[in-house]
């Protein structure tokens, strides 16, 4: 063997050498980052909603959390981004679509109540309290009871309660809304869901905690507090239904309440509303006792198959991420058919242009559905309208006012519920045809 054979050979197992220690050298790297996911830049307040702060600790999360900003509109859902002149009353340079332009049956459906005024698509979490903060219903007088859902609340109520978020929460309902606003600071922040030292998950709004326990009732578990009795997997669905469900005030307090004394599908909260008489507002035309559904995806996505198989909103909506050793939680909540490879395809075997065409296809024919609805409601509100001014029997006017009422909520709870059908086909198909059915009734009622 020669001098160059040697040398070469000499080279090859420097190579060799230097690669193993690099591979060790990453191995180690990548081991001590799995026992040390985070490092602790600052500590964290108790009371601290700033997420910045947390993002000093938890960058990466921190840093999909800000994407929350991006507006992206799906072929029947998300919102794009439309420029407008800021003005002294409305700071905002860009809006999401107008749905009342889009669909002008909505403003009918809810004639004389705030959101006939104004009623935009949803955008991202960053922007869920100055949206509020600046929609056309603040026309109408709105309580403190509002802010639950559209900001970080938990510092306000922990300091007007002295220490006690329950006696807080009492105190914020009954605020007028621009007077509580001023305790609030963020949108919904780490601390909502969060513990600030365990960064476990947890439930920060006592009218889920109140909700949740009611619930559980039904099913026969009695004095269920979540924040110590519910499963890990429990609690990545539950920290979204803080805020995404069916509620309404309560009395002249204002309090915010979730109906789910009888259960949680759209007919049982229908029957608790029948029973304690609740009602939003008076139809400006036919002068019925109608009720608002806001935005009941928990409600819904309960009756799915993919809850029914265990699976999590933050499964599908915030889902898990690699980054380098690490496995996070992508904090950029959105629509999963904009990550459907980290969304679905864990799951669902099959190319992302299949999967996107199934769920588009579900929404289709739920959206024919919800045309056809509307359109009878249209045809109802109509017929009931023109009886009173014929002055038809006022005891069957009262019914068809009554099944109008009925009819109304069922088709709103399906049209606020943020999937387009998506999350429980059958349970959104089965309240539309009920509601047809109230309405069917109700015209002859009216004949």
């Amino acid at each position: 063997m020669n001098k160059k054979q040697m040398a070469l050979i000499v080279v090859v197992f420097l190579i060799i050498g230097a690669g193993i220690g690099f591979l060790a050298t990453d191995i180690a790297v990548k081991k001590s980052e799995q026992k040390n996911p985070f490092f602790r830049v600052v500590e964290i307040s108790p009371l601290e909603d700033d997420p910045a702060v947390w993002g000093k600790n938890f960058p990466l999360q921190y840093d999909t959390y800000l994407r929350t900003v991006d507006q992206v509109r799906t072929k029947h859902g998300g919102s794009e981004s439309i420029p407008r002149m800021p003005s002294s009353a409305d700071p905002r340079d860009h809006v999401a679509q107008d749905k009342l332009k889009e669909d002008p049956r909505l403003k009918m459906m809810w004639l004389g109540y705030a959101f006939s005024k104004d009623f935009r698509e949803e955008r991202g979490h960053a922007y869920m309290l100055e949206d509020q903060l600046f929609t056309g219903r603040q026309q109408v007088p709105q309580p403190g009871a509002c802010l639950n859902c559209h900001a970080s609340t938990y510092p306000m109520m922990y300091k007007l309660g002295d220490g006690d978020i329950q006696k807080g929460f009492e105190i914020m309902n009954k605020m007028p809304y621009h007077e509580a606003a001023k305790g609030v600071k963020h949108p919904v922040s780490c601390i909502d869901c969060h513990d600030s030292q365990s960064m476990q998950l947890r439930v920060t709004r006592p009218a889920f905690m109140e909700g949740i326990a009611k619930y559980k009732a039904t099913l026969g578990v009695q004095k269920y507090e979540v924040n110590k009795m519910a499963t890990r997997q429990e609690m990545r669905t539950f920290v979204c239904a803080q805020c995404h469900v069916e509620y309404y005030f309560k009395g002249t307090e204002k309090r915010l309440t979730f109906p789910w004394d009888k259960g949680i599908k759209g007919d049982e909260i229908l029957k608790e509303y029948q029973e304690n008489g609740h009602k939003d507002w008076i139809h400006a035309e036919t002068k019925a006792p109608v009720l608002k559904a806001q935005h009941p995806e928990f409600e819904m996505f309960s009756q799915g198959v993919h809850a029914k198989s265990g699976v999590s909103c933050v499964d599908c909506h915030m889902p898990y991420q690699r980054v380098g050793a690490m496995k996070i939680t992508d904090h950029q909540a959105r629509s999963p058919l904009l990550n459907i490879n980290k969304s679905c395809q864990t799951c669902h075997h099959s190319p992302e242009s299949e999967l996107l065409s199934k769920v588009e296809l579900i929404q289709s024919r739920h959206l024919e559905m919800r045309n056809r609805a509307l359109d009878a409601l249209m045809a109802f509100i109509t017929d009931l309208k023109n009886a009173q001014a014929k002055n038809f029997d006022p005891a069957k006017v009262k019914k068809a006012q009554n099944l109008q009422r009925e009819a109304q909520f069922l088709i709103d709870f399906v049209e606020a519920e943020n999937s387009a059908g998506f999350h429980a086909p059958q349970e959104a198909a089965r309240l539309m045809v009920q509601a047809l059915d109230k309405i069917r009734e109700g015209q002859l009622i009216l004949k």
